[in-house]
């Protein structure tokens, strides 16, 4: 009778961990539980990535790290997959004169998030996801996929930064008061409100210009043309800022996020292809037209 309730505890242990919902936080999981939850991933893991900033005078230095973690956690609950601890070392230079700015050099943050991917497909993944919540991000991360292609790989990295969708969008723009921004503007506030209220220092939202201050007639021809736009690390006007907004952006952008995720799921093309491309890549000369 012992061994019986004995088998019964086992089999009911078993049954209740099996039924469990794993946390998507590649931190907050066991040993044990990192290894079905790569399975349950189906071997997606996304990695948040933002920087350490300025956010005008109201928001936190880490506005961009809180929002695309949000992001990131909302859309693995509609489709999982495991998420990357923090990571905010990529390209930052433009804010450098702006206090509590980390900027790490060129060489640095690319083989830091070459590694980074390597010990994320060491720990079971093939298919990675650079979720951006930095402007200044996309085109370093853009050259970071283009360069994968550098060498032979067994596993593919995506990049995206993701958006509500298009009626969605047309909302978000119909419920703003301003027009202008980009940068701890309207939107962004607005989420930071969302999901960090007690993080906001609206009372200092018009410190400080957020104005366009076109400083540099030829500024967009350059690397200088963001702070001879805006100075103040501040694009746009933020004091009408809402909860309810930033709750519809950031709600919408997991929604389309927890989309690719999927679509990353059932991707089997990219990975067979970027084969064939390292297998002629090594002979050129016999490379047949498709």
């Amino acid at each position: 009778m012992k061994s019986l309730f004995v088998l019964f505890s086992i089999v009911s242990f078993s049954l209740s961990a099996y039924g469990q919902k794993f946390s998507s936080a590649w931190e907050e999981l066991t040993a044990s539980d990192f290894v079905e939850a790569v399975k349950k991933a189906e071997e997606v893991c996304i990695v948040p990535v933002a920087v350490i900033e300025k956010h005008g005078q109201h928001l936190p230095l880490g506005t961009d790290v809180y929002i695309a973690r949000e992001v990131s956690r909302r859309a693995a609950e509609k489709e999982y997959c495991v998420i990357y601890p923090y990571y905010f070392m990529t390209q930052n230079f433009i804010a450098m004169p702006q206090p509590g700015t980390i900027a790490y050099s060129t060489e640095l943050m690319y083989k830091l998030l070459d590694e980074t991917c390597r010990e994320i497909v060491r720990n079971g993944f093939k298919k990675i996801i650079l979720v951006n919540s930095h402007g200044g991000n996309t085109n370093f991360l853009n050259y970071f996929c283009q360069m994968q292609m550098e060498s032979p790989k067994d596993y593919v990295v995506y990049t995206i930064t993701p958006q509500p969708d298009a009626a969605t969008r047309e909302t978000i723009r119909k419920m703003r008061k301003t027009t202008t921004g980009g940068h701890a503007d309207e939107v962004e506030s607005s989420i930071m409100l969302a999901i960090h209220p007690e993080l906001v220092k609206m009372e200092r939202a018009i410190s400080e210009s957020g104005e366009n201050q076109a400083l540099l007639p030829l500024g967009e021809l350059t690397g200088m043309r963001w702070y001879g736009q805006y100075p103040n690390h501040y694009a746009g006007d933020a004091k009408d800022a809402n909860a309810d907004l930033g709750e519809l952006q950031i709600e919408g952008t997991s929604v389309e996020l927890a989309k690719l995720i999927k679509a990353v799921k059932d991707d089997h093309e990219t990975l067979q292809l970027q084969k064939e491309f390292f297998q002629k890549s090594q002979y050129p000369l016999n490379t047949k037209a498709r």
